[in-house]
Formats: structure tokens, sequence, C-alpha cells
């Protein structure tokens, strides 16, 4: 084996290819015919979406266990452990077993160059194969058509939300991002899109293809009722479901279309509306709205464009109104910046910008020039670790205040990391 440890290979992994993103299906696809040949893939839903993407994941891995299925879901990026990408029957793939996954396509590449993601790809493809799945669930990692997971044809797929994200890959317009989305769409496939508002490429493609796309608000949909809510679509009416566990309005539109995506399928994977409803109320996925309670509470979110930076700021105005809100923030400098701040700028009274050792991360100059530009103050700084900003955010918040952590991943992953 070339690495005995499972960080020794994702530290090489990271300095294999030459771009750290680099779209397209060719290698990938050569790589995987090697390493599977002639193995048909378990039955495939794969979730595409700017946002609500991994809780579309979360809710359909929650309620098909519920039924009883043996799932794998792959999902990026992880929150503390890599494993976290690859599970089965909701339990992480252990390093061992990614080990011997990862030398399989070292030995199944040959001379092929992949990048971090697409090893990963192919890390889950390759032990959900061996785990005698009755689902594989694939989240999209960017994009959709020239993503590594599209090298499987789905046997029905989801399009969570579209907004405008990853512009140097994806395009400037939700139109041209729209498009790149629906590449992971089949003809004959099911397909189902959580977006009430798709864009007329979206609907233009699937009419060119032939594909019957099931649409948010007028194939299907959702309406809240006291402490629960009633969904309509494919396969009739169901009332008084329970709320999803995953916390914010928003997830009815995830849950809604996640409902619609397994009544499309139901003849090949039929699921109960018992299976349904356990799957709502245990339903697990952390970094989103997830609530620490304490002296001064934290809130982490993983809001990183400006669609997931508003519903936060829905979130916060609905469940913490006339709060002091302290946020301490970092971001990737190829986000939108001004984008994700401004829905926050009216309701945080004090903003920590907090180091995160990466090399994409906006530095503390790039995002005090930002802030500046957009009047906000006042804005702390000069932080070493991340940990010391949760710390002087903790202490400088009122006791009825709110400590609200977001911008990136790697961030609210820290923060867990230390408040386990």
């Amino acid at each position: 084996m070339r690495f005995a440890t499972l960080d020794e290979w994702l530290a090489w992994q990271e300095t294999l290819h030459s771009k750290s993103i680099d779209l397209g299906l060719r290698r990938v696809r050569t790589v995987c015919q090697a390493l599977l040949p002639g193995r048909t893939p378990p039955f495939t839903l794969t979730v595409a979406g700017t946002n609500g993407k991994g809780s579309s994941v979360a809710l359909l891995d929650a309620i098909l266990r519920a039924q009883g299925y043996r799932v794998g879901a792959y999902t990026s990026p992880h929150l503390l452990r890599y494993n976290e990408r690859v599970r089965v029957d909701g339990e992480c793939a252990e390093d061992a077993a990614l080990c011997e996954a990862f030398e399989r396509i070292d030995r199944a590449r040959g001379d092929i160059s992949l990048s971090f993601f697409e090893f990963g790809t192919l890390a889950a493809l390759d032990l959900f194969s061996q785990s005698a799945l009755d689902v594989q669930i694939l989240e999209v990692g960017l994009g959709g058509r020239l993503d590594a997971v599209n090298v499987v044809d789905p046997d029905a797929a989801l399009i969570a939300s579209i907004d405008i994200d990853h512009r140097d890959w994806l395009g400037d317009s939700r139109e041209a991002i729209a498009l790149e989305k629906a590449g992971i769409l089949r003809p004959g496939r099911p397909a189902v899109v959580g977006d009430p508002e798709p864009p007329g490429s979206l609907l233009d493609f699937a009419r060119g293809q032939g594909i019957a796309l099931s649409r948010q608000g007028v194939d299907f949909g959702y309406r809240r009722v006291d402490d629960g809510w009633d969904w309509f679509g494919l396969g009739g009416l169901m009332e008084r479901l329970p709320l999803p566990a995953l916390q914010g309005g928003h997830q009815l539109l995830n849950a809604s279309a996640v409902l619609q995506l397994l009544r499309s399928v139901e003849r090949q994977r039929p699921v109960s509306e018992q299976a349904i409803r356990d799957g709502l109320r245990t339903v697990k996925l952390a970094g989103r709205f997830q609530y620490f309670d304490g002296p001064v509470p934290v809130l982490l979110d993983v809001a990183h464009n400006p669609q997931a930076a508003g519903v936060l700021a829905g979130y916060l105005r609905d469940r913490f109104p006339g709060k002091a809100i302290h946020a301490v923030f970092a971001i990737m400098r190829d986000k939108d910046i001004v984008g994700v701040v401004s829905p926050l700028k009216a309701l945080v009274d004090r903003w920590y910008l907090a180091p995160v050792p990466l090399s994409r991360a906006a530095s503390e100059a790039e995002l005090k020039a930002v802030f500046d530009g957009l009047s906000i103050a006042p804005v702390e700084g000069g932080f070493a670790q991340a940990a010391e900003a949760f710390a002087a955010a903790k202490r400088d918040a009122p006791q009825d205040g709110l400590v609200v952590v977001f911008g990136t991943f790697p961030l609210v992953s820290e923060f867990i990391a230390h408040n386990p």
C-alpha cells in the first residue's frame, strides 16, 4: 500500500493534481471503468443544489433507513472527519476501509491524475459497490454536469435550489448555473426541482431532453398547519406531518421536494407514510442552524453564499427577535462576500473576524475592506486562532444575547471540535 494512514493518503491527494477543482468526467470515468468493470451500481438518487442539498440528502437517508433499506450516502465537505463523507446505514467509513479503497483507485488509475474530490468520489462508489446497498445517495460537489458523481446515471435526481455561487466554474447567472445543475438529469428518469422559481433555461433543457420535471408549487408542494405541515403531490396528500427535526422554515421546501422524489420511485423503492414521519422526526445534520445552549448561546450555520445568508437572516429575525447578536465570521475569498454579509448587516451588533488556515480564505485585511465599504462597525480582529474569536464574542455578548458562527465549513468545524 502506498500509505499506511488516512491522513497520509489525504495529504498526498491534495498535491497529486495540478488543480484543486478540475471539472470534467473523462478522467474519473476512465478510472471508474477500470476500478468497477462491468459492475451495476446500486439504485441511485443524485442530489444537486446551491443550497439545501446536504439537508435533502440527510432527509432521504433518514426516511429510507426508517423504512429498513440499507443506504449509502456520499456528501461533502465534512465538518470534523473526512470519514463523514462516506456513510453506510448512518455509520462513517472506517479509516482502514477508505485506505484500501484509495489503494484500489491508485492501482486502477495508472498514470491518470485525479483531484482530491475525484479520489473521494471513486472511494465512495467503490465502498458502496461492496456494501450490498438498497440505495446510494450521491451529493453533487459543485454544479452537476461535470461533477465527478455524474459518472453514475441516477435512477432519479433532485435539484434542491439554484442560486449564484462558484461563479468562476459555473457562470455568473442563475440561467447558466441551472444548466450546469441540469446535467444530472436523465431522459426517462424522475426529476424533481425543489426551487420554487427555476430559471427558464432549466425548463427549456428538460423539454428539449424529454425530461418530465416535477416542480415545487406546480406539481407538488406543502402548507404549514399549526405545529405540522401537509404535503401534496405525486401519490396524493399527507396531512399533519411532523416538522423536520432540522431547524428553519426553509426545510419544508427541502422536505417537500424529497417526498416528491421518493414518491416518484415508489415502484422501485416503496416508502410508507410511517417511515416518512419517523425520518422527519429523527433526521440530523450538523452545522445547519445548530444550537449550543449556555450562558451565552451559540448558533452555527455554514451559510456561505447570499441565498443561504438571507435564509439565516430570516431565521434570526423569526427566532431571536431583539437579541444582541455577535457574529464570528470567516469566508473564502472567491465567494460573494458583500452578498453574504449584507443580509446580516442590520442584525449583527458586533463582528469578529476569525482566521481560517486555508489559502482560499479571505484575509482579515480583505474582509475589513469589505466591511468598511459597507460602513459596518464595530469589527474585531487580530485573533491568532478561531478559538480566540469565539471566546471574545462570548465574553463581549450580553447574557441574553446570541453568538452566531457562520461563513464557511472550516470555521463551523473549528467550533464543533472545541465544543463537542
